[in-house]
């Protein structure tokens, strides 16, 4: 947030192309779709967008940390209006980082259980005479 009816973004080192610059000089009128798809929550947001160059103060406040990419422009977004709507045609997705940190501590739990009832299992065997 820049501001509070403004967010800002960078823009980063791509393929050249410059189409979404191109498109916002003729027409600054734009939409934002942030999807959460693990929880499969969406906020459309609608406003004008205008593209920032040559301002390193602005780009490095905007800058993610730790992002190895090369920032070449920034774009703030005006909102106008926004909505949260349903999740019905959202899929669910999770990181793949995430998912194999739940494998990892499920199979730590299948290995803890797995361990105490041979464990049991031990307690039950009648002891050879």
């Amino acid at each position: 947030m820049v501001d509070e009816k403004t967010i800002g973004f960078v823009d980063f080192a791509g393929n050249r192309q410059y189409i979404t610059q191109g498109n916002l000089a003729d027409n600054p009128k734009a939409h934002l779709f942030l999807i959460e798809y693990a929880q499969r929550q969406r906020v459309k947001i609608w406003g004008e967008a205008r593209v920032v160059e040559s301002d390193a103060e602005l780009m490095a406040t905007l800058m993610l940390e730790g992002y190895k990419a090369r920032a070449e422009q920034a774009i703030l977004f005006t909102v106008a209006a926004w909505d949260a709507n349903c999740p019905q045609h959202i899929p669910q997705r999770f990181d793949a980082a995430d998912v194999a940190a739940a494998l990892a501590e499920r199979d730590k739990r299948i290995e803890a259980l797995e361990a105490e009832l041979n464990r049991l299992r031990l307690l039950e065997t009648p002891a050879l005479s």
